[in-house]
């Protein structure tokens, strides 16, 4: 079967021909790739970043944002059958932790867990991928259109998840109230847009921020779902508060290092602020730490750090995008912006244009 691989550490990413997997266990299940959607994690990694291959291999099949349709199971899986779409979860325990033997591998306390497409572990670029059943899940034939936006809706799912858990937690009843309703979103490219569409089917004002003009794509899905654009290049940062009023949740997805630490100047009294963007290189930046420490301390602000998703988050983003293409058919479906065939896999690593927000390679 075909498939695209890297050299990790290189620029060498071709198609191959590998043996296609084969069911060898009863809890195992084999899907046909539909549809692999490419993110900046991809394009890092053929750009020479960030990417380990499987051990005693010399390439990695990349891939991870990926949406198929079962083909054959094991004759102990339950969850899906032949015919049923699915996807598989990204990362994989480390066997030795608490959190991966509890199926939360996102958690894993010793940072050996494994990623299908990213760290010591093929991915999902290729005709047919196979795994163990509890590493899938269904996805409803009625969004089989947006089912690849699965892998980054769960992403913006764990941090709204974890967000909303901790103020339930000290906030209780407080939490409830319309004072708790605006939130931030910070860069508005796939991940950003999801993390809007996931807070305004939770109630909240969401105001995204990105340096694009208003009259592109991001801002307009945006305000057809009811939110409000900011032009991060006409406000400063330090200013959008004085702009936009305070954001009781703050949803970062920019990965600039410095953006990231100003954002905090935004967040409101008792605020949970979430980073989802992991910043390149090793550039210092100047902070001013004793305003910041003591913003933190005297408004009972948090700060957290999110990354990858569990099971659960992957089961609420297919709840929140069967929700978001029944409120804003059109908006959801306006993300994905380019389907590919594979045999132009090298466009869709290598070429983008302005208003792209999702491109998904095209396996059928």
């Amino acid at each position: 079967m075909k498939a695209i691989a890297l050299v990790p550490g290189t620029h060498n990413v071709q198609m191959l021909d590998v043996d296609e997997p084969k069911i060898t266990a009863p809890d195992e299940v084999k899907i046909k790739m539909w549809q692999v959607g490419i993110c900046g994690t991809d394009r890092e990694q053929v750009e020479g970043g960030r990417a380990d291959a499987p051990i005693g291999k010399d390439r990695l099949i990349i891939g991870h944002e990926m949406f198929g349709q079962v083909v054959e199971v094991g004759s102990a899986v339950t969850k899906v059958a032949p015919g049923d779409f699915g996807v598989f979860t990204v990362r994989r325990g480390c066997g030795q932790c608490d959190a991966c033997t509890a199926n939360r591998s996102d958690m894993c306390f010793t940072g050996k867990y494994t990623e299908r497409g990213i760290k010591a572990a093929d991915g999902f670029q290729a005709a047919y991928v196979v795994d163990k059943e509890q590493y899938v899940v269904k996805v409803p034939e009625s969004i089989k259109e947006i089912g690849v936006l699965t892998e980054p809706m769960s992403v913006a799912a764990k941090a709204i998840e974890e967000a909303l858990l901790v103020q339930e937690s000290r906030l209780k009843d407080f939490i409830k109230n319309d004072n708790c309703k605006k939130a931030l979103v910070a860069g508005i490219g796939a991940i950003g847009l999801m993390a809007a569409f996931a807070l305004r089917l939770r109630g909240a004002h969401v105001v995204g921020m990105d340096v694009v003009d208003e009259d592109t794509l991001r801002p307009q899905i945006l305000k057809q779902i009811g939110g409000t654009y900011v032009d991060g290049r006409k406000v400063e940062t330090t200013n959008l508060d004085e702009v936009c009023g305070v954001a009781d949740f703050i949803f970062e997805a920019t990965g600039i290092a410095q953006l990231q630490v100003e954002l905090i100047d935004a967040l409101a009294i008792n605020g949970v602020y979430v980073a989802t963007g992991i910043p390149a290189g090793s550039r210092p930046q100047t902070i001013n730490a004793g305003n910041l420490m003591q913003q933190l301390v005297l408004k009972n602000q948090i700060v957290l750090g999110s990354v990858n998703a569990g099971m659960e988050h992957f089961k609420i983003a297919v709840a929140d995008l069967e929700a978001s293409l029944q409120q804003w058919p059109d908006a959801i479906q306006q993300i994905i912006t380019e389907r590919l065939p594979y045999t132009q896999f090298s466009k869709a690593l290598h070429q983008h244009n302005a208003n792209e927000i999702k491109v998904v390679v095209d396996w059928t």
